[in-house]
Order: structure tokens, then C-alpha cells, then sequence
């Protein structure tokens, strides 16, 4: 006996993604409320206290929220904007523990969130980028997120051997 299959419509497909990457999204940046406040924390900040892999981690994800925007057919403009949103939540992060308490505040995921279902909603009809471009981009971000992990790695280190030194001087 032959099973039917429904097939879904490709506005489904696209209401599910967006869904998937909008929990992914607030795992990362809102997952915990703080109690008494509207401040939620997510596993990005907490991610970013581990030396180096943290930063990979949490910006490759990042970067697979703006992949997955480029798939849905979003513009240079748009992709551009989230992009930004994760350079500049890498480079505050570079720095040790203000980095990580600024990305309680920055919410990068989240940013890049609303400017996809803010495309998603608007009527307007948009040329959506080509592929070299979102080669170029997601190529250039993972590279930049590499960089920086491996940036912060050596200035944690670099501190770690300062107070080394000022230790043994006491």
C-alpha cells in the first residue's frame, strides 16, 4: 500500500526555518531571563568565556543564521547589515570579560533576527544576492570569526603571563 505524502507548500518550509533560527537565536542570546528584569542571557556570552573555542563556536552560529538568511533569499544590503552585527560583536568580544558582558547587551542573533523576519514581512520586492557575493561574505565571516578566536586566545594569554609576571615580582 502506497503511503500519500503531503507536500509543503515552500511558505511553510520558510515559516519552520525561520522559527528553527529564531530559537537558535534566543538559545544563544535570551535563554535565561534574569529575575526581576526584562534582561534575558544566553549561551553566546557564556560560550565566549572559554578561551578561543567559545568565540569559533557561537560565531560560526552566527554565521549560519546569516547563511540561512542569504538561502531565503535576502539582498546584499540585508546580509551586509547582519554581517556587521556579528564583526562588531566579535571584535568587542576579543576583549576578556567586558567583551562577554557586552555581548549580554549587543545580542547580535537577535539583531540579525529582526532584520530577517523584517524582510521576510515587508511587501517590498528585493534582488536577492548572488552567489559570489554570499561566498564572498560567509567565507570572509568565518575566516573573521577564526581570526579573532585565535586573537583572543593570544591576548588572554599575553594577560595570563602579565600577572605571571607580577606575581613572581611580589
Amino acid at each position: 500500500m502506497k503511503k500519500h505524502s503531503r507536500t509543503i507548500p515552500d511558505n511553510e518550509l520558510q515559516t519552520a526555518k525561520v522559527k528553527q533560527l529564531r530559537q537558535l537565536s534566543d538559545l544563544l542570546d535570551n535563554a535565561i531571563r534574569v529575575p526581576g528584569t526584562s534582561l534575558g542571557v544566553g549561551l553566546d556570552p557564556l560560550l565566549g568565556l572559554i578561551p578561543g573555542g567559545g568565540d569559533v563556536l557561537g560565531g560560526l552560529i552566527s554565521v549560519y543564521i546569516v547563511f540561512s538568511a542569504a538561502k531565503m533569499g535576502l539582498p546584499k544590503e540585508t546580509l551586509t547589515r547582519m554581517a556587521s552585527n556579528i564583526v562588531f560583536d566579535s571584535l568587542v568580544g576579543i576583549v576578556p570579560v567586558i567583551g562577554d558582558l557586552f555581548d549580554v547587551a549587543w545580542k547580535a542573533n537577535s539583531k540579525n533576527m529582526d532584520l530577517l523576519e523584517s524582510h521576510l514581512k515587508s511587501p517590498q520586492v528585493s534582488k536577492k544576492a548572488d552567489s559570489s557575493f554570499i561566498f564572498l561574505l560567509l567565507g570572509g565571516l568565518i575566516l573573521f570569526v577564526i581570526v579573532i578566536a585565535i586573537l583572543g586566545f593570544f591576548i588572554i594569554s599575553l594577560l595570563l603571563k602579565i600577572i605571571q609576571f607580577i606575581m613572581s615580582g611580589i
